[in-house]
């Protein structure tokens, strides 16, 4: 990559990117263009004390582009709206479809890589199985409409000639981490678990609405945020080096390709706190109990063999650990 060109890094103030700002930050690139809702104050702690060339407001992003006289070395788009309680598709559409296609034609004109966020969402409940080859998209059934936007940006993609020499969507699966506090009721449930630990004493984990799970037995596909943007910063590398193959182009799932249940996370932050377990089990919400995912796990075949992606994922005890110990417990950011 030329030594003037910037990347531009969406989602800058958020949990992911924020790590990702960070983790570039500290293989010593600085010229990043961020762009966020820098008016959220919850979210200020995560991009204030990055090194960064400067910062674009969301909505002015187009303009922003299409003025700017910065070299452009390529993207890294990681905003989005990311709530899944949110029903109105046409938010989720505005912000995860229509946004992400204006950013996909200005890297495919500048001819400059492309890597953006998917999400394990576009795979529901599972009944396709969690294969990240291209034949699926048409096939999948989200459950909400945040996975929803998320497969049909991955389905538009997938039909484009027009497109970047070197892309990549990466179907995120449970990310957990540092910088996550502002999202509230979306936060990993390791942000939770800490929280109610801290406040009570306990973690309330879901029971089982399903005969064939046991009561904090459901599966998910946890991967830690630091693992997450060292996938992102070795594709994106290859990329920019051009030791990126069109046949490379495509869809890869994100997550260890390990399932493992919510009672062992719970344990392992009680662990991380120096603590004993204890657990109490309590009714999923009516409002999400119909679209629950109750089994995720990555396939992560398509990473290791045609991205070529070798290095190890923390596990989840390493992951929460690490997680618990030196970012929840003395309160610090990255």
């Amino acid at each position: 990559m030329a030594e003037q060109s910037h990347i531009v890094l969406t989602g800058a103030a958020g949990f992911i990117g924020s790590c990702m700002a960070a983790a570039l930050n500290a293989a010593g690139m600085n010229q990043l263009i961020l762009v966020d809702d820098f008016g959220v104050e919850a979210k200020r702690n995560n991009w204030e004390g990055k090194s960064f060339a400067t910062l674009v407001e969301r909505q002015s992003l187009e303009t922003w582009l299409s003025e700017t006289n910065l070299a452009i070395g390529g993207i890294i788009h990681l905003g989005a709206r990311t709530d899944t309680t949110e029903f109105d598709y046409a938010v989720h559409e505005a912000l995860n479809v229509e946004y992400s296609k204006m950013l996909w034609r200005y890297a495919a004109t500048q001819q400059i890589p492309f890597v953006y966020a998917s999400s394990a969402a576009t795979y529901g409940a599972g009944e396709c199985g969690y294969s990240d080859g291209h034949e699926w998209p048409q096939q999948l059934k989200p459950l909400n409409p945040y996975g929803v936007s998320k497969n049909e940006f991955d389905k538009w993609a997938l039909q484009q000639t027009d497109a970047p020499p070197a892309w990549a969507g990466l179907k995120f699966f449970n990310v957990y981490g540092p910088n996550e506090g502002h999202k509230g009721r979306m936060a990993s449930v390791v942000w939770h678990g800490f929280q109610q630990i801290k406040a009570t004493g306990e973690v309330k984990l879901f029971k089982s609405h399903r005969p064939d799970f046991k009561d904090g037995e459901q599966l998910r596909d946890f991967i830690y945020v630091k693992d997450l943007v060292k996938v992102i910063d070795f594709l994106y590398q290859k990329m920019v080096q051009h030791d990126w193959r069109a046949e490379q182009n495509g869809l890869y799932n994100l997550g260890t390709g390990v399932a493992r249940s919510f009672h062992d996370l719970t344990v392992a932050t009680f662990k991380g706190m120096d603590l004993l377990p204890q657990i109490r089990f309590i009714d999923m919400p009516i409002d999400i109990r119909d679209t629950y995912q109750y089994f995720t796990q990555a396939d992560m075949h398509k990473l290791r063999t045609v991205a070529g992606y070798t290095a190890a994922f923390y596990s989840l005890e390493e992951g929460i650990d690490d997680y618990v110990r030196h970012y929840l417990v003395p309160g610090q950011i990255i």
